[in-house]
Order: C-alpha cells, then sequence, then structure tokens
C-alpha cells in the first residue's frame, strides 16, 4: 500500500487532563499504525509537545490548517492546533470544567472535517462526563455529539474484539428500566439498522444472534415473559422480512458462539450484559464503534484514567486497536 492510498484519520486528542494525549502520540508512532493509515491529530499542540516529552518519544509535531497538508512520515506528528485550552496552567489528572470544554472542540473539529469528507474516519480518545458537564455542556458523551453534528438522531453502538461484534438494544439506562423498554417493535426497527449499519461496514455475510435478557432465556416464560411475548415474535418478524437472525439465545451462551465464528453480531439487550463479555474477552483491544451515521467513528473503550494520566504510565493498545479498525472498515465498508 502506497502512502497515498492509505485511509487519513482525524485521532482526537481527547480530555487534556487524562490519559489521552499520552496515549495519541504513543499510538500514532506504533509500526501498525503508521503502516495502514494517515493520521492527523485534532488538539493542542503544546499539550502534545508536554506528553511527547513525558513519553521520551522520538517525533516532531507539524502544524497543519487542513488534513492533506500533513507530512506523513515516520517521526512527524500532524496537529490541526485548537487553542482553547490554557495549556500551561491547565489541570491534571482532576475534572476540569476546562479539559471538558476542550474536549469537546477537539471532537466536533474531527467530526467537521469527516462531515466535509476531509478524513475518512475518526478515532477518539477519551473525554470525561464530569468534566463537559462541568464545562456547562448539555451533551452526555461522544455519541451524542456525534447525533448532533451528523444530524443522526440515535446513532448505533457497537463493540468489536477478535472478530466479535456486539451491539446494544439499550445503553445509558437503569437496569430497573431494561424489561419495559424491550418491545418487539423497538427490537425489529433496532436489528433493521444493525443490519444497514453492517451493510456499510462491509459485513453482508453472516447471521445475527439476539441474547436472552432472562436466565436460560426465560426456559419458556419460567424464568420471566420477555423472551415470549417480546424478544422471540420480534426475531420472527424479521425472519419474515428475510433478514439472517436467530435468537433469542441464553446470554451465557451465545457470546462465546459469535466469538467462535457462528454469528457475525449479537444484539445485547443491556450495557452491561455486552460490555463484560466483549471486556473479558480482551479489554485493551475492545474498540466502540459509532455507526449508522455518515461519519465512522471508532474509540478506545475507556475513560479518562485520572489515577494514572501524566504519569507514563498509560497504555496505547486501545487507541492502536481504534485506529487500525477505523481503516480496517474503511477500505472494506461503504462509508463514502
Amino acid at each position: 500500500m502506497t502512502n497515498t492510498d492509505k485511509p487519513l484519520i482525524a485521532v482526537t486528542m481527547g480530555d487534556p487532563s487524562g490519559i489521552g494525549p499520552e496515549i495519541v502520540v504513543k499510538a500514532l508512532c506504533d509500526e501498525s499504525v503508521l503502516m495502514n493509515s494517515r493520521c492527523v491529530v485534532a488538539g493542542d499542540s503544546q499539550v502534545l509537545a508536554e506528553a511527547v516529552k513525558l513519553a521520551d518519544l522520538p517525533v516532531q509535531l507539524y502544524e497543519v490548517s487542513e488534513p492533506s497538508e500533513g507530512v506523513f512520515e515516520r517521526g512527524i506528528i500532524n496537529v490541526i492546533n485548537i487553542p482553547v485550552l490554557n495549556a500551561e496552567s491547565f489541570e491534571k489528572g482532576i475534572v476540569s470544567a476546562a479539559s471538558g470544554k476542550a474536549g469537546v472542540a477537539y471532537v466536533r473539529k474531527a467530526a467537521e472535517l469527516a462531515m466535509e469528507h476531509k478524513v475518512a474516519a475518526v478515532a477518539t480518545a477519551p473525554i470525561n462526563k464530569e468534566s463537559v458537564r462541568a464545562a456547562g455542556i448539555p451533551i452526555i458523551g461522544h455519541t451524542e455529539l456525534f447525533a448532533e453534528i451528523t444530524g443522526v438522531k440515535d446513532p448505533l453502538t457497537l463493540f468489536e474484539v477478535r472478530g466479535m461484534r456486539v451491539f446494544f438494544l439499550t445503553r445509558h439506562v437503569s437496569l430497573a428500566q431494561v424489561p419495559g423498554l424491550i418491545t418487539r417493535e423497538l427490537i425489529v426497527d433496532y436489528v433493521e439498522r444493525c443490519k444497514a449499519a453492517l451493510n456499510q461496514l462491509g459485513v453482508k455475510d453472516g447471521v445475527m444472534a439476539v441474547a436472552g435478557l432472562n436466565p436460560h432465556s426465560g426456559e419458556h416464560g419460567l424464568f420471566g415473559m420477555e423472551e415470549v411475548e417480546q424478544i422471540a415474535p420480534a426475531v420472527s418478524e424479521l425472519q419474515q422480512r428475510g433478514i439472517q437472525i436467530t435468537g433469542p439465545i441464553s446470554a451465557d451462551s451465545v457470546f462465546h458462539q459469535a466469538l467462535q465464528g457462528r454469528f457475525n453480531s449479537v444484539l445485547s439487550l443491556y450495557h452491561d450484559q455486552g460490555h463484560i463479555a466483549t471486556k473479558m474477552v480482551d479489554f485493551e483491544r475492545t474498540v466502540s464503534i459509532t455507526c449508522g451515521m455518515p461519519v465512522l467513528r471508532t474509540s478506545v473503550d475507556h475513560g479518562t484514567a485520572f489515577d494514572i494520566a501524566w504519569k507514563n504510565q498509560a497504555s496505547a493498545v486501545s487507541m492502536i486497536e481504534a485506529i487500525n479498525v477505523a481503516c480496517k472498515y474503511v477500505q472494506s465498508g461503504n462509508l463514502s
């Protein structure tokens, strides 16, 4: 692959107070990232320079106004400088309104570049929800921010690790609310959008599985009626529409089967059901993908880790994986 054939990826710096700057500069020195992609960072040049010094990396920063101006050579990190932060006095390792505001600004810039087709995808370092809230920004996180920017009402969250893909029917709601949210109509609508998103990513073959909610998928009503009254009828309706899908399959086995390649994806019914399944496989290499939008966004699936921030202790494995997964789907999918 020639240098110009490599996908151009916008990488956000993340919350400056957290591990984002460190893992970004480390990731952009990784051999697989250099081999697979051309990257430009949306962030703060001074903060990134400090992270480079912290990690003792043999690289130089090169400021550009547009991604196309980048010098994509080993030893160069291209940066679109967004100086919304006082880089000389920002507080490290704590919740900070200033850092929350800055982290969101980097995401907005990267998303705008993708919407303008100046980059092929966006890979994001972590922001902190408390810091964003402290900044007075009424957005929960990355997904909601991309929804606002792209105009997509409800983007899909997809986790991927070692070829296993997991969608989430419900996400940030209490466990007590989940059973009432699982309806035939919601499952049908969600699965159709999931299948369209997989097609957009170039995943056209294979069967999707729906996880059960209750132990042993309810044992035909012995342990709950959600499978009988909502989930199984939804799967039947989807099958009648020609969608390759099966379920409900007990959650204690469906993820293992997906990891073995039996299913191309699994629909998890609630947040922790799918999070635990993916992160127990490989915590660092679990990548979060926001799809169903005109923009592809991948992300590390960990937080800002204030406890180890700016101590040169953070692993860049998840950031590396996020960039490489973005490259894979840009090249195999239909994202233009």
